[in-house]
């Protein structure tokens, strides 16, 4: 009888995440590729670092608009080449009294 395999917890961590990787990187490929919108692109750069929101009361509802940006450079060495990560998030929550 055959004994089972042993593998370590480790090495089912890497094959997970690398089962999660394939599949991203096949559905990233199986996408047809769009041009961005600019005026999309400009509202999401225009943003200030951090997040806010602000409340706002018109015809019966209320609502509250959030955004948000995270920006940060990641540098392997002082003065060497780097990678910005570069996140923006705009959203609405809305509350309606519905009769």
């Amino acid at each position: 009888m055959p004994a089972p395999i042993a593998i370590s917890p480790i090495a089912w961590m890497v094959l997970r995440y690398g089962a999660v990787a394939a599949l991203t990187m096949a559905a990233a490929r199986a996408r047809p590729s769009q041009p961005k919108d600019p005026a999309h692109e400009t509202v999401l750069d225009d943003l200030p670092d951090g997040v806010g929101a602000r409340g706002h009361r018109a015809e019966g509802e209320n609502s509250v608009h959030g955004h948000g940006k995270f920006r940060r450079v990641l540098r392997l060495r002082p003065g060497g080449p780097g990678v910005e990560f570069d996140g923006a998030l705009l959203g609405r929550f809305r509350l309606r009294r519905v009769d």
